[in-house]
């Protein structure tokens, strides 16, 4: 039976994969630009698979955006429903009291 992640754990597991992927997308991504600079006559038959490279790196991007939105989602829901306003209010009351 496997452990069920925690979702810190998952996070880490995701950018993990997205890490993985750009590595694996940039690696190839090279191989393609080195074998299209021998000849130019070679993009013709290349490109398209240059394209798909250039789609998951973007994919990826887009991924890692995603995480760190629900991350911070997460963390400003740490401190409940405060508007903005209040959460300054909240911060310079704190803060006065300190002095």
């Amino acid at each position: 039976m496997k452990k069920k992640l925690s979702r810190d754990e998952l996070i880490q597991v995701a950018i993990d994969n997205i890490n993985q992927d750009r590595e694996s997308a940039q690696e190839l991504l090279q191989d393609v630009a080195s074998h299209i600079g021998q000849q130019k006559d070679r993009y013709a038959t290349v490109g398209m698979v240059a394209a798909k490279y250039l789609e998951t790196l973007q994919r990826s991007n887009e991924q890692l955006v995603k995480l760190i939105g629900l991350m911070r989602k997460t963390e400003e829901d740490k401190y409940g429903d405060l508007n903005p306003t209040d959460k300054e209010n909240l911060y310079n009351e704190i803060e006065e009291t300190g002095e």
